[in-house]
């Protein structure tokens, strides 16, 4: 009968130990054969594509760039940005006709004379205005302190001259003028109940001059604004500094008033009118702009 050997357990840890040595070999050279893998950042690859400049860059620049030709992009692109901040308006922007009617009123709130006038206006680059003024002034004055009555007919005048509006850049529904005018006027009046007086004799009588002639020439300055109410419709005053260059004088009489300026010894003058504006062209010319896709 055949009896079983016992196994030492020395053995059997020695086998276990050389199992496991075995195993780790094993994934060692197994790990040590893979390749090393990184994480590696990707990189848009390059494109030809070029891109679009802003919007509102004007074709002719564009070109330009395309071509090479920078420098004279550059000069052209500041042009152009200075066209966008300044609206271009053409030669002729706007003509108006308008009425200066504010003397009247005053006339009959108790004012010894008016001038009343009809004018036109031609607006160039919405900055330089070439005008000209026809105009009616009459007058009829009492002084209480003098000894006669002095009755203007009503006599035409005329004016010529031209604005220089400061707001050009700006649109023309608000404009501050600086303005120059040359007048004219051709007029009669009359002096009646003149009381003389000879102290030496003690004699007085009372008198008339009737068509008394006279002619004027005179220049003015003057600071105003002119505003859209609505519409076509402006409103615009303008405060006057002039002075006679020459006027006629007759052998017993000196006019007091002159149609288109006023009592001939005054130098300020007023006017406030309404107008109405035809644009002859319907919008200022403003680059156009062009989006490249």
């Amino acid at each position: 009968m055949m009896t079983r050997q016992a196994t030492h357990p020395a053995s059997v840890i020695r086998a276990t130990l050389l199992l496991m040595t075995l195993m780790l070999l094993v994934a060692l050279s197994a790990g040590a054969q893979e390749p090393d893998k990184r994480h590696v950042t990707p990189v848009k690859p390059a494109t030809n594509r070029v891109q679009p400049p802003p919007k509102g860059t004007d074709e002719k620049i564009i070109q330009q760039y395309i071509s090479g030709d920078s420098a004279a992009a550059v000069a052209e692109a500041r042009r152009d940005s200075m066209r966008r901040v300044y609206t271009h308006y053409p030669l002729l922007t706007d003509v108006s006709v308008g009425i200066n009617f504010i003397e009247p009123m005053f006339m009959a709130l108790g004012q010894s004379y008016a001038s009343v006038d009809v004018n036109a206006t031609l607006n160039m680059w919405n900055r330089f205005q070439p005008a000209i003024e026809l105009g009616l002034g009459w007058a009829s004055n009492a002084p209480d302190d003098k000894n006669f009555t002095y009755r203007g007919k009503p006599s035409p005048y005329f004016k010529v001259g031209a604005n220089y509006n400061f707001l050009f850049k700006n649109s023309p529904d608000y404009q501050a003028l600086l303005g120059l005018r040359l007048g004219y006027s051709t007029f009669t009046y009359d002096v009646t109940d003149v009381d003389y007086s000879n102290i030496y004799w003690q004699e007085a009588t009372n008198f008339d001059l009737h068509g008394e002639h006279s002619h004027a020439l005179w220049g003015e300055a003057g600071v105003g604004l002119k505003v859209k109410l609505g519409g076509h419709v402006s409103m615009g005053w303008m405060i006057r500094y002039h002075g006679i260059f020459n006027y006629g004088k007759n052998a017993h009489s000196r006019p007091w008033f002159i149609p288109g300026y006023g009592p001939r010894r005054s130098s300020l003058g007023f006017s406030l009118g309404l107008s109405y504006t035809l644009p002859l062209r319907r919008q200022a010319s403003r680059r156009q702009e062009t989006t490249v896709q």
